[in-house]
């Protein structure tokens, strides 16, 4: 844990969407080591399982498996942590993926895909997380994962960049309308975030023209994007609702890399590691 003191987030109830790995495990992570009792979903009941016992025991996290495009997991989810932990405080849904493909040979599938995770995915999840919520009475903070790709263009992602825009405008239209029932909803906007959705930057240059895209000299760690949720979760954000964060080492002033010509070029290889790619984190 960086930054601030333990407990924080004492008492409260957490559910977190793609927390096997990346973003979403290291905020599991933090929110545990600050006090609350966590959720932790993911597509893959086994990484999520195994995700879970290596941060606590079953007083502070369990794992539940969760397809974010299916309402009943999603509502399964929520209801595991009004069951096992009596209530629901905190959200956070990090759950995603994306592809790369011309718009003008994007497969439709593949659109959907992207979509159905991404945004559809994030939309079930507000649903349902503010739902519990209101009917306690006791308020709450939701937190979706946008992107930088929500304002930053980048090529052959306009399923990704599209959806991710959708959950800018979704968490907007959300903090209106639960506002006056004591639930804020927030997003993050991450830049390029080392994790496994981002593998593919090992191949070739493109980690490199990734690297010289942030004017602070690094691409981001999961830790950097955890440790803004924790901050939003938090009541010194108590003020703070409708809003994305963008969290990209100041990436965004100078757009994405185009990376077009260095996937073609890894041909076989880059399908490979693609194959291997978890479908349960989204970042920038």
């Amino acid at each position: 844990m960086r930054g601030g003191s333990v407990g924080r987030l004492d008492g409260k109830v957490a559910v977190i969407t793609g927390g096997a790995s990346g973003i979403g495990l290291e905020t599991a992570r933090r929110f545990v080591a600050e006090g609350a009792r966590v959720v932790l979903g993911d597509l893959d009941p086994d990484r999520a399982a195994e995700a879970a016992g290596g941060i606590g025991d079953g007083t502070s996290i369990v794992a539940e498996a969760v397809d974010v495009r299916e309402e009943a997991d999603v509502a399964r989810l929520v209801a595991r942590a009004v069951e096992v932990f009596g209530g629901l405080h905190l959200a956070v849904n990090s759950a995603g993926l994306g592809t790369w493909s011309p718009i003008h040979q994007h497969p439709l599938e593949e659109w959907n895909h992207v979509v159905d995770v991404c945004l559809t995915g994030v939309f079930l999840s507000v649903k349902h997380e503010a739902a519990a919520m209101v009917a306690a009475g006791d308020g709450g903070v939701i937190i979706n994962l946008a992107s930088i790709n929500a304002k930053v263009p980048s090529d052959g992602m306009v399923a990704y960049c599209s959806a991710k825009a959708g959950v800018e405008m979704l968490t907007r239209v959300a903090a209106m309308e639960l506002g006056p029932h004591g639930v804020r909803v927030v997003a993050l906007g991450p830049g390029f975030v080392d994790t496994p959705l981002t593998a593919f930057a090992s191949l070739g240059g493109i980690r490199d023209a990734f690297v010289a895209s942030v004017p602070m000299g690094r691409i981001g760690r999961p830790g950097d994007i955890a440790d803004a949720a924790l901050f939003l979760a938090s009541d010194e954000a108590s003020w703070i609702s409708g809003e994305t964060l963008y969290v990209d080492g100041a990436e965004s002033t100078k757009g994405y890399p185009v990376i077009g010509d260095h996937l073609a070029a890894l041909g076989d290889e880059l399908a490979a590691l693609a194959g291997e790619a978890p479908e349960g984190e989204s970042a920038g």
